[in-house]
């Protein structure tokens, strides 16, 4: 029996066929587990996640909610693991407390239906800095970042359950990806690598395993992707917000074509 990676475990199932068949084996599943984020001590939120590069995760995920700049407004990152999850602090340097308290405060705001408040509302849907305009890309550099892309999954090979963020240079090549049950910590984990280690955002593109939600052409805005590329379909939001931020959207990414959805600079005329 193959034995699974550190993030992965193998459980009993059962595969029944529609021929009749019906055998008893066992599957290798991705690991999923509660990540409590607290940011200067408070709690702040409660991510299900793969618990993996969770220090990379950090770091996106403070940058995806505004409350840092930069890898030098982080003071120090505290992964402690639990019996039911994993409890993962942020500590900041001062000048970015009062940011953090007002976020928190926001957040309070928060129900199980959503945002609630017209004060919220503003909150979900703050001004996007406008990005870069992107490097030349030829189309045949988002079909190699597309074959090339698999190569840099190993977790979903095992277990096809994962997705990844990949950045890709100009010419199509992955310079760096990270993988996770949630597509959005996925990307959180790939910006907060390139934080760490001065990954250079606006020299590619961001290549996504997952459809294009408005929370995604967010994060690619906030951390200085010009181009952001997915394999599924955006949403009416996504490709609005795409355009407020003068950010390049590819959507539909197969091997045979891609819909561009947002072309602020003429790339793909």
């Amino acid at each position: 029996m193959q034995q699974p990676g550190p993030f992965a475990t193998s459980l009993p199932a059962r595969r029944i066929a529609a021929d009749g068949e019906n055998v008893a084996q066992h599957r290798i599943v991705a690991a999923e587990t509660p990540v409590a984020i607290s940011v200067l001590g408070l709690g702040y939120a409660v991510m299900m996640a793969t618990p993996a590069d969770l220090e990379d995760f950090a770091y996106g995920f403070a940058r995806s909610e505004r409350l840092i700049d930069s890898a030098a407004d982080v003071v120090g990152i505290e992964i402690r693991a639990e019996e039911r999850g994993v409890l993962l602090g942020i500590e900041l340097v001062r000048e970015r407390h009062d940011g953090v308290l007002a976020r928190v405060r926001h957040r309070v705001g928060d129900s199980s239906c959503g945002l609630c408040g017209i004060e919220n509302l503003e909150q979900a849907l703050r001004p996007l800095p406008i990005v870069p305009a992107p490097p030349a890309i030829a189309p045949a550099a988002i079909f190699r970042a597309l074959e090339a892309l698999r190569a840099h999954q190993p977790l979903n090979a095992e277990t096809g359950a994962v997705h990844a963020a990949a950045l890709c240079d100009a010419e199509g090549n992955v310079i760096a990806a990270r993988e996770d049950v949630g597509r959005h910590n996925a990307f959180d984990k790939l910006v907060g690598q390139g934080l760490r280690t001065g990954l250079d955002f606006g020299a590619g593109f961001a290549l996504l395993t997952a459809r294009c939600s408005y929370e995604l052409v967010e994060k690619a805005a906030l951390a200085g992707v010009p181009m952001l590329v997915t394999i599924s379909a955006p949403t009416s939001l996504a490709v609005e917000r795409a355009k407020e931020a003068g950010l390049t959207l590819i959507a539909l990414a197969r091997s045979d074509s891609v819909l561009v959805m947002s072309n602020p600079h003429g790339l793909f005329a």
